[in-house]
């Protein structure tokens, strides 16, 4: 490829196995300003943060994007009410002012406002508590210097409630709140992210791992890779190095020796996803818990009920639910239900760990979102702790620290401060216009409105690009088995557009078939496979391959689900290799 092309492929922000080889050839052939590892909401953040400083940038991630925490998240762009309580008021606020520029600027596409129901069972105290944390938490949304993008609170009596919410038990409940936060597809919002920090010249490479730090005199000078793909072993030189991988930051940090003693504890949290039918109302729903909070969020046809908040000490990769946090979730969420949820509704469940900052506190719900931001050495940077919704702000204290260092070296204030507040992601730019021909270009495209509507939430005013994959090749139009809501088109662009290399990268993050569908995306991993091997060269032997490592992990999980005890689930879940350790 020419370095003219090469220069108009990465403007695009095409992430592929083509761009991904073309990124680790120059991270191994040059030094970088930068180099981020991990490639989760932060990560990808830092890396968008520093390309759009004019630096040379490169991000690598060891498993797909977003395939930890980042896409396992509660879907929620949101301030965390329930931080009003601990007196947290300097979070909540940065969190709100995010949350707005989110929904409004950054990606009006993927950030999406959502009702909440908070209801009460005790007219005097509980109302006015209640109602001064969320006319605290309108204030502060406006914060930022910027309207907050969705409505305020408001005070609701029983009789509203009955006809918002008739799913809800009426005895107990005396009236209510309701309030507004965002939600967001997290696992598609990293993708669109580090495909903009592409777009801005970063360099990025999925199913790359970090084995060991290049240290010199002291001072860590880069790292040392392993491409998962290849089995390939080569070193990436970097003037500085931001360490950006959450609950495995520990042991990333164990690779560098004296890399510091900065600990992150990992909160389990899981999420169960039921029928939209199986929960009558028009406004997700939030309740208290003992330990700390419930939600009810709707999620197109389904509704995502969570979380749990519980230590975790087994596999990071593939955290598993149990039994026993299963039914925590059905009991407190059908407490309040006239017509309880049942095992047999439930068509999905996944679970996250949130990277908690570890203090002396024997509860992780006690434990600070606050992150932090160290230099344990020279040329190495670690961000640790935060929230999902405040990456950019996280991300903006990360880089700053390593220009700090770069600034020494080149000349004091030549290298300029963050932009990313005024960078929309990909997708964002021309999303409302296209939202407002939806009608025409549905009927230009020979396809429903739904699925122009459909494809638009997902990739704003990229949804041209499917809709010429669709154009040159009608069947591609053809929804995958067992999700109507999903396409054939999607996959292809998965592959050649937003870096999917396996299935599972597929089926779990470009798409949400996994906790969307009840066998979890079995039925279409054939199809999906069979449209990979074509665009990706794969043998027959490799596509089987591929299929049987996708099948093989989701029976583990069904089964790891059977267990009451963490040990246990994690043993089986983690009997099954990754599809990069299979045997070919």
């Amino acid at each position: 490829m020419t370095d003219t092309a090469s220069a108009q492929f990465s403007r695009e922000g095409v992430l592929n196995a083509h761009s991904r080889a073309e990124a680790l050839a120059a991270m191994a052939a040059e030094e970088l300003d930068i180099l981020i590892i991990g490639g989760g909401i932060v990560g990808a953040g830092c890396a968008l943060d520093a390309a759009t400083r004019g630096l040379n940038v490169g991000v690598v991630e060891a498993q797909d994007w977003a395939a930890g925490t980042s896409s396992r998240s509660s879907k929620l762009v949101h301030g965390g009410i329930r931080y009003l309580e601990q007196l947290d008021f300097h979070l909540v606020q940065e969190a709100l002012t995010e949350r707005g520029l989110l929904l409004q600027q950054l990606a009006p596409h993927l950030v999406k406002p959502i009702r909440f129901l908070y209801p009460v069972e005790h007219p005097i105290w509980e109302r006015a508590y209640v109602g001064a944390g969320m006319l605290l938490y309108d204030i502060f949304s406006y914060a930022g210097g910027r309207r907050p993008g969705v409505g305020h609170h408001r005070h609701l009596s029983k009789r509203q409630i009955g006809l918002a919410a008739p799913s809800l038990k009426s005895s107990g409940i005396i009236g209510g709140m309701s309030y507004y936060d965002g939600r967001v597809d997290d696992a598609r919002y990293v993708v669109n992210l580090v495909r903009t920090a592409v777009a801005n010249g970063a360099h990025a490479a999925n199913r790359t791992e970090v084995i060991g730090f290049l240290q010199k005199k002291g001072q860590v000078v880069g790292v040392t890779v392993r491409d998962l793909e290849t089995g390939a072993e080569f070193p990436i030189r970097a003037k500085q190095v931001i360490n950006s991988t959450g609950v495995w930051t520990g042991t990333t940090q164990e690779l560098v020796h004296d890399g510091g003693t900065l600990r992150v504890r990992a909160s389990k949290g899981i999420h169960i996803v039921v029928p939209r039918d199986r929960f009558k109302s028009v406004m997700g729903l939030l309740l208290r818990t003992e330990k700390s909070v419930l939600f009810v969020i709707p999620w197109g046809r389904h509704w995502i009920i969570g979380t749990t908040d519980t230590d975790w000490h087994y596999d990071k990769a593939h955290p598993s639910a149990t039994a026993t946090d299963i039914q925590y979730v059905l009991d407190h969420v059908n407490a309040v239900l006239d017509d309880p949820i049942t095992h047999d509704d439930i068509e999905g469940v996944y679970v996250g760990l949130r990277p908690l900052l570890a203090g002396d506190s024997e509860s992780t719900t006690k434990l600070s979102r606050e992150h932090v931001v160290v230099k344990p050495k020279p040329g190495l940077v670690l961000i640790a702790g935060g929230k999902w919704t405040t990456y950019r702000v996280m991300a903006n204290d990360a880089v700053d620290a390593a220009v700090e260092e770069l600034n020494t070296l080149a000349g004091e204030g030549s290298i300029p401060a963050s932009v990313t507040a005024s960078v929309p992601l990909l997708g964002a730019a021309g999303y409302k216009a296209s939202w407002n021909r939806r009608t025409r270009t549905a009927a230009r495209a020979g396809l429903p409105k739904s699925v122009v509507e459909h494809l638009l939430n997902r990739y704003g005013s990229m949804a041209e690009d499917l809709l010429t994959i669709i154009a040159s090749d009608p069947t591609q139009a053809e929804s995958l088995p067992g999700n109507p809501d999903y396409l054939l088109a999607e996959v292809t662009y998965a592959v050649t557009h937003e870096g999917a290399l396996h299935i599972e990268d597929v089926l779990s993050r470009r798409t949400r078939f996994t906790i969307e569908t009840r066998d979890r995306g079995i039925e279409a991993a054939a199809v999906v496979g069979k449209i990979m091997g074509t665009l990706l060269g794969w043998s027959a032997a490799h596509e089987k391959k591929e299929v049987k490592n996708f099948r093989l992990g989701i029976e583990a999980e069904f089964a790891a689900e059977q267990q009451t005890t963490d040990e246990a689930a994690n043993a089986i879940r983690t009997a099954v290799p990754s599809i990069t350790e299979m045997p070919a």
